[in-house]
C-alpha cells in the first residue's frame, strides 16, 4: 500500500478521490483499488495469475458445497436442483480474491445447516467463459436460482446480507413432503 496514504489518513485519501485525473498515477490508482476491494468486501473482476498452479479451490468446496469445475457439470446439478424443489445458491469465486477467501468457510457452513438447498461454487478463472455468460463484474457474486432462473443476487463478502437471503429462502419454503 502507498505509505503515504498512512501518512495523509482517510480524508487525504478523499482529497485524492476528489483530485484531477492526471494526480492519479498508477500506484495511486492500486492503492484505491486496494482500499475499495477491502472496505466493500468484492474483488473487482480481472485476469490475475500468481503463477502458482496448485489447487486453490479446496478451500471452496466442504461440506454441502459442490465445486463446479464444467458446463456439463453445472447443467447437471441444475437439473438435480429442478428435480429436488431445491433453490440453488452460486458463489462465483476466484482463488486470489481475498474476501472470497474470507467468506468460503461461512458458505460451507451454511450448506450444512441448510441441506433443503444446493451450494455451488464456480471459480471464475476456471470457468471464464461461462462466467462471462452470468456477467461477473466482481467476487464474489452469488446467484440464487429457482427452477434455473436466477430471482436473487448478492455481490461482495456480506455475511449477515447471505445470511437474510437464505434465511428469507428457507422461511418461505413449504414444509417437506415424506417421500
Amino acid at each position: 500500500m502507498n505509505p503515504n496514504l498512512n501518512r495523509v489518513g482517510f480524508q487525504g485519501f478523499i482529497n485524492l478521490l476528489r483530485s484531477s485525473p492526471d494526480n492519479l498515477n498508477s500506484q495511486s490508482t492500486s492503492t484505491i483499488s486496494t482500499i475499495l476491494n477491502i472496505s466493500m468486501g468484492i474483488c473487482f473482476s480481472s485476469t490475475h495469475n500468481d503463477g502458482d498452479e496448485s489447487d486453490h479451490n479446496a478451500e471452496f468446496a466442504g461440506g454441502n458445497v459442490t465445486l463446479v469445475s464444467s458446463k456439463d457439470a453445472w447443467d447437471q446439478k441444475l437439473s438435480e436442483a429442478k428435480k429436488d424443489h431445491k433453490i440453488v445458491i452460486a458463489n462465483f469465486s476466484a482463488s486470489w480474491c481475498g474476501p472470497c477467501r474470507m467468506i468460503a468457510p461461512y458458505y460451507i457452513e451454511l450448506s450444512e445447516k441448510h441441506p433443503s438447498l444446493m451450494f455451488l461454487s464456480v471459480d471464475v478463472d476456471e470457468l471464464t467463459d461461462f462466467s462471462t455468460q452470468w456477467d461477473i463484474k466482481a467476487t464474489p457474486t452469488f446467484f440464487f436460482l429457482r427452477n434455473g432462473e436466477q430471482f436473487d443476487k448478492l455481490v461482495g463478502a456480506n455475511k449477515p446480507e447471505l445470511l437474510k437471503k437464505i434465511n428469507a429462502i428457507v422461511d418461505s419454503e413449504p414444509p417437506s413432503r415424506p417421500v
